[in-house]
Order: structure tokens, then C-alpha cells, then sequence
């Protein structure tokens, strides 16, 4: 069984870590997927950087521009994982734009992420009918879970075949703006969630976007399996460095 699933099942609701690979330093890869693991952290998401980050706010884009400076490419972060499944055991998801992966091949991207223990792909501007004709057979070749968003706006139709064509978690966008951290949600975003719980899809559902603090987590896992992380993050390591990153764990469970 995929490591998304088997962290899926149970009770516990999940915290979720986005960090940009190669930030604030080059090395800082795995050092960070360690800290976060031996801090409780339930999955991580590693953020591959690209130059035209359209759905990442300005924290996220200023990250992932200091670590295309600092030379990150998706080669280097595959030799950064290489043994990485010798430490750590949680799901570990690669969140990055299509052209990336595009120029680097699909399938030998994904026979890649296969060899050095990634579980999941989050690919935001792959559209899922183009995932679902043309890439789902070569996903599946090398057990990768893909992960897809919905937002507010995506109907009740396209949330169903989103969910019917899924296979771990529907990464639920908490509003339509780009990310970053928010001070709380509103009666907005409580009707939306409630909404997508009612619909009783088969795949639980994980909350991104808006979420810094532990009352924000609590607020978006009333409804949800569990939330992610991002720029909050970000801006703690950016203060702060990667080895405190049991300081920020605590701030939030």
C-alpha cells in the first residue's frame, strides 16, 4: 500500500509541512524532511521550484527564487532524496508546476520519484482530463499517487470526477486566492468546507492555503482529514533556520 494511504487510515487528523527544496539553503533538503518527520510532522510536501509560480503567494515565490539562485533543479533534488528512505518513513509528496517536468520527461520523472521513495505527485496546473487521458497509466506504472485541487469555484460535478478518478486525498484550496497564511477563516469558508464533507466523496479531504497557526488548523480540520502548512513554515525557517523546526511543529498540534 501507497504510504499516503496507509497514512490516511485511522483517526488522527493530519499535519501536512510544504517547504521549497533547496531553501534557505541548497543542502537544506534533507535535513529539513528529517526535522519535520522527528517532529511528529504526518506527510510532507516538497516544493520543486520554478520561475512562474502562478498559484503560490509571495512568500512561496520568494522561497522558490532563492533556491533556483541557489542552483535547485529537479536532477539535483533527486540526488538530494537518493537515500532518503534510510531515515525517514513518512509520505513524501513533490508539489511543482508541469513544464519542469515536462522538460525533464514524465515518465522518467516519475521512474525517478519510484527509485528514491516519493509517493505522490501535486501538479497544479496539470488539468485533470489531461492527467486522466494521457498520464494516469504512467502515474500508476510507477505507484504515484496524484494529488488534485478544488476550490470554492469547481463544481459539484467536476469535485465527483475529480474524486472518481483519485486515489489518496482531494487537496481542498480554502479560498480562491493564491497561498499564504490568513488569520482565520470565515463563515465563507466553514460553508465550503461543510459542503464538501457533506458530499461523502471517497476520498478524504486536506485543506490548503490560509493555514499558520493551531486555531486555523483546528477551524479546517473541523470538517477535513487534515491541513497543510506552507508559508507559515517558510517564513519560520527564513527567521529561523531548519534546526528549530520543532519550535514551529509545536505552535500548531
Amino acid at each position: 500500500m501507497n504510504r499516503i494511504n496507509k497514512k490516511l487510515q485511522g483517526d488522527k487528523k493530519l499535519l501536512s509541512i510544504y517547504f521549497t527544496a533547496g531553501y534557505p539553503n541548497i543542502n537544506d533538503t534533507a535535513t529539513t524532511i528529517q526535522n519535520l518527520e522527528k517532529n511528529g510532522v504526518d506527510m510532507i510536501e516538497i516544493g520543486l521550484p520554478f520561475s512562474d509560480p502562478l498559484a503560490d503567494g509571495p512568500t512561496i515565490q520568494a522561497s522558490s527564487t532563492q533556491a533556483l539562485k541557489n542552483g535547485m533543479t529537479s536532477e539535483l533534488l533527486f540526488k538530494q532524496l537518493k537515500d532518503i528512505r534510510k531515515t525517514v518513513e513518512i509520505p513524501l509528496i513533490i508539489m511543482g508546476y508541469f513544464n519542469p517536468i515536462l522538460q525533464f520527461g514524465v515518465e522518467e520523472f516519475c521512474k525517478k520519484c519510484q527509485e528514491v521513495g516519493v509517493d505522490g505527485l501535486i501538479i497544479p496546473d496539470l488539468p485533470v482530463d489531461v492527467y486522466h487521458s494521457d498520464y494516469q497509466e504512467v502515474f500508476e506504472k510507477y505507484g504515484l499517487i496524484n494529488i488534485f485541487l478544488i476550490t470554492p469555484q469547481t463544481s459539484d460535478e467536476r469535485i465527483r470526477f475529480i474524486d472518481s478518478i483519485s486515489a489518496g486525498f482531494i487537496y481542498m484550496v480554502s479560498s480562491a486566492s493564491t497561498t499564504g497564511a490568513k488569520s482565520g477563516f470565515g463563515p465563507e469558508q466553514e460553508a465550503y468546507f461543510k459542503r464538501i464533507a457533506d458530499m461523502q466523496l471517497k476520498n478524504p479531504q486536506i485543506v490548503g492555503f490560509g493555514i499558520s497557526n493551531n486555531e486555523t488548523f483546528t477551524q479546517a480540520t473541523k470538517y477535513a482529514k487534515g491541513a497543510i502548512i506552507g508559508s507559515a513554515f517558510i517564513k519560520h525557517v527564513t527567521n529561523n533556520g531548519v534546526d528549530t523546526i520543532d519550535q514551529f511543529v509545536k505552535t500548531i498540534v
